[in-house]
């Protein structure tokens, strides 16, 4: 039996599981303050470990889910462009624009890259992959 169905067949105490839902109180979150509350919620569910009864496993599912929808609501990341992958590259590994000029052969050419006035071709975005030790998938 898969794990799945498992979790369907198990038989909740209903009274500890109300308490537990009387206790946390999970309800659709509409605000920061509720999220981060029923974060440290989750927070205590994880600190019990393998002690989790099949009653606190449930709250934890559901507070999860909740928290989870929130997130994906009001916590959508945009997609960098290569450009600005390319400057935070350059931020993290405390790089100036003169240290890449060897990557593009040319000074103006490198200060139009960095600045975004110049699309990385194929060929830089090898040569930057290789200097910079990542793939060069993130500058196309």
């Amino acid at each position: 039996m898969n794990k799945d169905m498992e979790k369907i067949n198990i038989t909740l105490n209903k009274k500890e599981y109300t308490r537990l839902v009387a206790e946390t109180l999970p309800r659709v979150i509409h605000t920061e303050d509720e999220h981060k509350r029923l974060v440290k919620e989750v927070e205590k569910l994880i600190d019990l470990g393998e002690e989790l009864t099949d009653e606190q496993a449930e709250v934890f599912d559901l507070l999860v889910t909740l928290i989870e929808q929130y997130e994906d609501k009001h916590y959508q990341l945009k997609a960098a462009t290569p450009h600005e992958i390319l400057k935070e590259l350059m931020l993290a590994k405390e790089l100036k624009q003169k240290d890449l000029i060897k990557v593009f052969g040319y000074k103006g050419i490198t200060s139009e890259v960095i600045n975004g006035k110049r699309s990385i071709s194929k060929n830089q975005a090898k040569a930057l992959g290789e200097f910079l030790h990542v793939s060069p998938a993130l500058f196309l």
